[in-house]
């Protein structure tokens, strides 16, 4: 019952630790449009439900959609040119892919992020082979917590509800895991760990490797 075959990742806050990369393009996309910068924990708070949301979180309720879109061009341009100038791996997230490859535990990744800039951050941190498929916010005509994201996985990946976890730092992927009724596991370091209070995991883990144990537990002596 508890055997994991399929693990669906988020990825900022969650593999990889993006928060300076990501504060840094969302505060030239203010100064772009003639606004002061904001604290780098206060950018970060606004991340979580894709780019078109973040921008119009930096511009405020007060933007018009064509300063929205203006915004959002130039952050998507800014970031595709500077998403690998600090962002890295979380410490052991490395190890426990490794691990969980070789266990032949599936995986895939699922975010908000566009997808073309995911994938060539995965690639350029050296681990975008680890992953069966990796999904972006405009993959779908729906976002996450929407679950037409770890359904299409489950489908491509011959997996099934019962044996899929999805992986992530925030309460929208604990959502997403509710709504495709899979699993969740929830990780306490990231971007919005302090989400998960409200809506809890059924999992909780401190590091990535503490993941790839239970995991592989399961698979080597599964029940």
């Amino acid at each position: 019952m508890n055997r994991v075959d399929l693990l669906v990742f988020d990825l900022d806050g969650t593999l990889i630790d993006s928060r300076r990369d990501l504060a840094n393009a969302g505060n030239a996309a203010r100064g772009h449009m003639g606004m002061p910068p904001l604290e780098d924990e206060r950018v970060c708070s606004y991340v979580g439900n894709g780019a078109p949301v973040l921008v119009r979180r930096l511009l405020g309720a007060e933007a018009t959609e064509a300063q929205v879109q203006e915004a959002l061009e130039f952050f998507i341009e800014y970031y595709s040119d500077h998403k690998l100038d600090c962002t890295t791996l979380y410490p052991g997230v490395r190890e426990a892919l490794d691990r969980l490859r070789d266990a032949g535990v599936r995986m895939a990744v699922l975010t908000n992020k566009p997808v073309r800039i995911s994938r060539a951050i995965l690639d350029g941190l050296g681990v975008g082979g680890h992953f069966r498929q990796v999904y972006g916010g405009n993959s779908f005509d729906f976002k996450k917590p929407h679950p037409i994201g770890v359904e299409t996985l489950i489908a491509e990946c011959g997996g099934s509800r019962e044996r899929t976890m999805m992986v992530g730092d925030s309460s929208v992927d604990v959502q997403t895991a509710r709504n495709a009724h899979v699993r969740s596991c929830g990780v306490t370091y990231g971007l919005q760990p302090e989400t998960l209070e409200a809506v809890p995991p059924d999992l909780l883990v401190e590091r990535m490797e503490d993941l790839a144990e239970w995991v592989i537990g399961h698979v080597e002596n599964p029940r």
